[in-house]
């Protein structure tokens, strides 16, 4: 708000229910849907992330649900999926269930919704009907090395095939066919042309392929809204450069060319999981460096990268993945005195009856 400094004693808000169409960090100003434009003295930047379907061939958000195409990460598209899978299971078949290769907020809920479908089929004695696979896009199934062993072990006793490094290019609903590319990069050893010695060299190839599947679960691309990027907010370099994630200090949340700026949330470029965990402690570091900018003074407070993953395994258990930035576990009391490289029936408690409760009524007004 303009008036911020105009009132040392009283500070006002209000409350502008429009979509942003345009920042411009250069003169501080902001328009919304409509035209109206706003100055700014700071600028919180939290506007999420972008689903793009278009990136994927033959799929849209509107034919969610064709060719028993289904994705929970869409509203309605989350309604359909729950009845198809009850289809899927009680008329058997080959389930396809994909991630992509962006960064994409929760990042376990593809292996969430492939666990569940496959517990489901156990429940109901359907299992020896269904064949289930899962096909992702990165070189390994989870990247935090404290828990992986024993994720990787529920998928091979369940009888789920994981095949890596695979992206969806596009989908044939009426064929009900999926379309990969395999994008790995090798090591090859050649000669320096200048020196003679022989040298390592790391290429990117891709190969293409072609899966049937009677049910498919898979997740758009998903990066910054398209007003970040055109601003000029996003990393322009590295590996958060190409969906344009804003470039901020990975510490500080302050905007790296603007430091009038903070970022936080899914928009974040931080090498980090977007979740609703890592947010709970990305606010408190937001507010105290936003409030030592107004005052004129250095940003102090520090974020370490914590994110929280609670990987459900079926139902009655949760493998509970925190973490922070190195990738090192970083389990919050109680769960700091049990194992947590295991999967829990206290974590699953705390997914089911305490979670949702934590967000509308403590983080959502600012408790937490």
């Amino acid at each position: 708000h303009r008036d911020l400094h105009s009132f040392p004693t009283r500070r006002s808000s209000d409350l502008i229910k429009k979509s942003v169409v345009a920042v411009d960090p250069a003169q501080n100003k902001v328009t919304f849907a409509g035209g109206d434009v706003f100055p700014y003295d700071f600028l919180v930047l939290t506007p999420g992330l972008q689903l793009n379907w278009s990136k994927v061939e033959g799929l849209s958000q509107k034919t969610l649900g064709e060719g028993n195409v289904h994705c929970i990460y869409d509203f309605e598209g989350a309604q359909k999926t729950w009845p198809a899978i009850q289809a899927f299971v009680q008329a058997g078949g080959r389930g396809l269930f994909t991630d992509t290769h962006t960064k994409l907020k929760c990042g376990g809920a593809p292996k969430k919704i492939c666990l569940l479908t496959e517990h489901l089929a156990r429940k109901v004695g359907r299992r020896d009907h269904v064949k289930i696979d899962y096909f992702s896009a990165a070189k390994e199934l989870y990247d935090v090395p404290h828990f992986t062993p024993r994720l990787e072990e529920i998928y091979k006793e369940r009888n789920i095939s994981v095949s890596l490094h695979n992206r969806v290019k596009g989908v044939d609903t009426a064929a009900k066919k999926v379309h990969f590319n395999r994008v790995e990069k090798i090591t090859k050893e050649q000669a320096d042309p200048q020196t003679g010695k022989v040298v390592k060299v790391e290429e990117t190839v891709t190969t293409s392929f072609t899966e049937d599947y009677d049910f498919l679960h898979l997740v758009p691309p998903q990066s910054a809204p398209d007003f970040v990027r055109q601003a000029g907010l996003g990393w322009t370099e590295g590996k958060l450069a190409a969906e344009a994630w804003a470039m901020a200090d990975k510490e500080t949340l302050v905007h790296l060319g603007y430091p009038n700026i903070i970022c936080l949330g899914d928009v974040a470029g931080l090498p980090t999981s977007k979740t609703s965990a890592a947010i709970r402690m990305q606010v408190p570091v937001a507010a105290q460096n936003l409030i030592a900018l107004l005052e004129g003074k250095a940003p102090q407070a520090r974020y370490n990268g914590y994110a929280a993953c609670p990987i459900i395994t079926d139902y009655g258990h949760v493998l509970l993945c925190e973490f922070d930035y190195n990738k090192k576990a970083q389990s919050s009391f109680p769960f700091s005195l049990l194992d947590t490289s295991k999967e829990l029936w206290p974590a699953w408690l705390l997914k089911v009856h305490v979670l949702k409760p934590l967000y509308f009524y403590g983080m959502l007004p600012g408790y937490c």
